[in-house]
């Protein structure tokens, strides 16, 4: 996604899946991987792993499913992004988004100077301040993914 630009450093932005107490099998073997895929993104280098909370919310009433609600990823992005692009670490920003929370931050590192390019999947489903504010986008597709994997 660097698109062949130097790299300060990659981020990755999640929440461990939920376990409960005591977590069941299910939880338990869907929490191993989440770890060894985390595991292997750590060993990656220039790369960072930024972890929020899964917050169980309760079930839902119409389909009896459980909710769940990812806190503190937003804001570690943005917090980021801002402070970097304060900083002058960084002159570009890729990001992979659709969420209308990310807005502010984009604001603020395009005006320190920040060019923010928008990776998305179907353009419907980012939101349309988010693409107004993004100076590039790419649709990520199949022949995307093949290239950013032969880098």
């Amino acid at each position: 996604m660097a698109g062949g630009n130097a790299l300060l450093r990659a981020y990755y932005y999640n929440c461990m899946p939920y376990q409960g107490n005591p977590p069941t099998q299910e939880e338990s073997e869907r929490y191993a991987r989440a770890r060894r895929f985390m595991d292997a993104l750590s060993r990656l280098p220039r790369f960072e792993i930024r972890l929020g909370k899964l917050e169980y919310r309760g079930i839902d009433a119409t389909d009896g499913k459980q909710i769940f609600e990812q806190k503190r990823v937003d804001i570690m992005l943005g917090v980021d992004m801002v402070l970097l692009a304060a900083k002058q670490r960084i002159d570009r920003a890729a990001i992979l988004t659709g969420d209308s929370d990310f807005i502010p931050a984009l604001k603020v590192a395009k005006i320190e100077g920040i060019l923010v390019h928008l990776y998305h999947g179907d353009p419907a489903s980012v939101h349309r301040e988010v693409w107004t504010e993004a100076d590039d986008r790419t649709r990520i597709d199949a022949p995307v993914i093949e290239q950013i994997r032969m880098r």
